[in-house]
């Protein structure tokens, strides 16, 4: 392949690709031009949205360093600019008071909603940078906002995950890296079942956050002008009443 048309690939790479929030994102980016890469564990649900969507499938674990770096190494053995990563992996593990839950599932929370996100940043911003420039976008929750009993450890993680992504930034202004935060709420994901919603899910469900539409908003981030940035943002379906603490 010739130099100049390897430059103009542009590469990109969505955690927990396969289905809710991740697939919509990765479709919005291929959409946008991007050469997708999306991750995951279940290797048949990556294998359907990779035929699906047309991008690259790769199993791993986020919060494994070593899943980490197949990855890292695959996307960069890849000709073209590395330019967006997205941290949406995510999970509850277990919704409820924390003094139920054991110390493996708090840790397991952590790993996967906080500390995966971090190893994934660590592996990648050096690369973004080298290539000229790009987007980070880490996938947080309105739970990083808003108090609800049940969700203290999965909050715990995504508070984090944004103060992190706040100096991450810092850390990279000056090379034209930038990290962004958003922090949806209700999403028509498998998360409206965590929230036991009931009777109203099925309503919830077509009125809230959908897959497509947060994919778009993420691409237009990553498609903002160079020299501007967006720290954060929290987004909320109109459906959805705010009484937390």
């Amino acid at each position: 392949m010739a130099k100049g048309k390897a430059q103009k690939i542009r590469k990109a790479i969505v955690t927990g690709g396969a289905k809710g929030y991740g697939l919509g994102i990765a479709a919005a980016l291929t959409q946008a031009g991007y050469h997708v890469w999306i991750t995951g564990r279940e290797a048949k649900a990556l294998d359907r949205a990779a035929h699906q969507l047309g991008v690259t499938a790769i199993v791993a674990d986020v919060s494994s360093p070593k899943d980490w770096d197949q990855v890292i190494e695959a996307v960069d053995a890849t000709p073209g600019r590395f330019e967006v990563l997205v941290n949406n992996a995510g999970a509850g593990i277990k919704i409820g008071p924390a003094a139920e839950q054991s110390d493996a599932e708090i840790a397991t929370a952590i790993a996967v909603n906080l500390t995966g996100a971090i190893y994934g940043c660590r592996r990648a911003a050096p690369l973004i940078v080298r290539d000229g420039g790009g987007t980070i976008v880490n996938i947080s929750s309105v739970c990083a906002h808003q108090a609800w009993a049940g969700w203290s450890i999965y909050s715990a993680a995504k508070a984090g995950l944004e103060q992190f992504s706040k100096c991450l930034y810092l850390e990279h202004r000056e090379q034209k890296l930038r990290v962004t935060s958003v922090a949806p709420s209700w999403g028509a994901t498998h998360f409206t079942e965590s929230a036991d919603l009931g009777s109203r899910a099925k309503a919830v469900r077509r009125q809230c956050i959908q897959p497509e539409e947060l994919g778009r908003i993420v691409a237009d981030i990553c498609a903002l002008p160079s020299h501007l940035f967006m720290q954060e943002m929290v987004l909320w379906p109109t459906i959805q009443a705010v009484e937390p603490l």
